[in-house]
């Protein structure tokens, strides 16, 4: 189960973040799973595993991933249409983001890593190179490597994530020139 994996690699990030700033708030970031269950709760038959709860969610009953038709030998097929915003948003503006805070938390998310490389590949992206979100791509994401963040001390502190004491524990560390910018509103 893929999806369990890289929600678990979410919460290590969680984890390590918490750690190194304590007061930071969190609470609301759980096991998918864990939030299924919350959501969802008698509306899911099966309750087994995230599988089963996906299957058997009223909530998701009647869902489809959109696809497109095809051509194939003089007969319509129907394939994914892997430029539907479940993949042109929610990677890039999603699991993206999510993998750059992992990256500069050094927190490895090889689950993740290979979501996203597969993702990049049927949208002809190019995010993750060599293990390391550097590609030509990340510029269209929201992922702090975007705005030139290299370190999590100047992005938890630019973008005002950090409370007035855990702002001075961190303030005497160099901003680098290039991290200046903070996300947009």
């Amino acid at each position: 189960e893929k999806l369990g994996k890289v929600s678990d690699e979410v919460l290590e990030i969680k984890r390590v973040l918490i750690e190194k700033y304590p007061t930071l708030t969190l609470d609301a970031l759980h096991h998918v799973s864990e939030w299924m269950l919350r959501s969802y709760g008698d509306d899911i038959g099966d309750k087994t595993n995230i599988y089963t709860m996906l299957r058997t969610n009223k909530g998701y009953r009647g869902l489809t991933h959109p696809m497109r038709e095809v051509e194939v030998d003089g007969k319509k097929k129907y394939l994914p249409n892997f430029r539907y915003r479940y993949f042109t948003e929610d990677i890039p503006m999603g699991l993206v983001v999510t993998r750059g805070i992992a990256e500069l938390a050094g927190v490895p998310t090889p689950n993740m890593d290979d979501v996203i490389l597969w993702c990049q590949e049927m949208l002809g992206k190019e995010y993750i190179v060599d293990g390391k979100l550097v590609g030509k791509d990340v510029a269209s994401t929201r992922a702090p490597q975007r705005y030139g963040f290299s370190d999590l001390d100047s992005f938890m502190r630019v973008n005002q994530y950090l409370d007035h004491a855990e702002t001075s524990k961190v303030v005497n560390a160099p901003l680098e020139s290039n991290t200046s910018k903070a996300i947009p509103q």
